[in-house]
């Protein structure tokens, strides 16, 4: 039974990944910023497991994770969490900077840092969902951007470090998804949201559980997904 750790298992696509592996099976590990919601995650996915660290602040996962039991084995790590805040760079602080790098790129980062000696034993998979803000940015969107093209260095970095290892790295690339994080996005465009319009958090899961499930004789290494209507 392969095991997954998840981040972002809350709503979205997260959910929509966490939801699909549970059913058919899969052992999951559910990353949750606090206690309050680590139980409500383990409640809504029987069996699964929970660890509790705020991607908010990267300096203190290895602490968090050096109080609680980690698992032995580890086949997936999958990055799906993110947070945006739209902005121009004029105005912009400091602060909006840090929260979404912190939580979009270094987190990540140190998360893979910490669970890479499991990876590495099982020949396992690290998958990011990054965006297409990932690949081109455009006004008001420099910071989530600039977190967004950070991470696809890291994942690129990160399959020339690791390839040696048969650890396997993708980069899923959505456009707009319907999602809370999209209809945030709406709000601070000061536009309507209509989720009809935009990608369907399965259609992302499809995605990722195709490169998860895919033969050991090949990687998806980078995969854009864009709306279809």
């Amino acid at each position: 039974m392969p095991t997954h750790l998840i981040t972002g298992a809350g709503s979205g696509i997260g959910a929509a990944v966490a939801r699909r592996l549970h059913e058919r099976g899969d052992a999951l590990v559910l990353l949750a910023r606090d206690a309050g919601r680590a139980k409500e995650l383990a409640a809504r996915y029987e069996g699964a497991r929970t660890l509790v660290a705020d991607l908010a602040d990267p300096d203190r996962i290895s602490k968090s994770f050096g109080m609680q039991p980690m698992p032995d084995r580890l086949d997936s790590l999958l990055h799906i969490a993110g947070i945006v805040d739209l902005g121009p760079v004029a105005e912009l602080r400091p602060t909006t900077w840090h929260q979404q790098l912190n939580a979009n790129l270094i987190s990540p980062a140190e998360l893979t840092r910490l669970m890479l000696p499991q990876l590495r034993a099982s020949r396992g998979q690290v998958l990011f969902v990054n965006s297409g803000a990932g690949l081109n940015a455009h006004a008001d969107w420099s910071a989530y951007a600039a977190s967004k093209h950070g991470l696809k260095a890291l994942a690129d970095s990160l399959r020339h470090e690791e390839s040696g290892n048969g650890v396997r790295v993708t980069s899923v690339y959505p456009g707009r998804t319907a999602s809370p994080m999209q209809a945030k996005v709406h709000s601070q465009e000061g536009k309507e949201y209509d989720a009809a319009r935009w990608i369907d958090p399965e259609s992302v899961a499809t995605v990722i559980l195709t490169a998860l499930d895919l033969p050991r004789d090949a990687e998806i290494n980078d995969v854009t997904v864009r709306p279809g209507r």
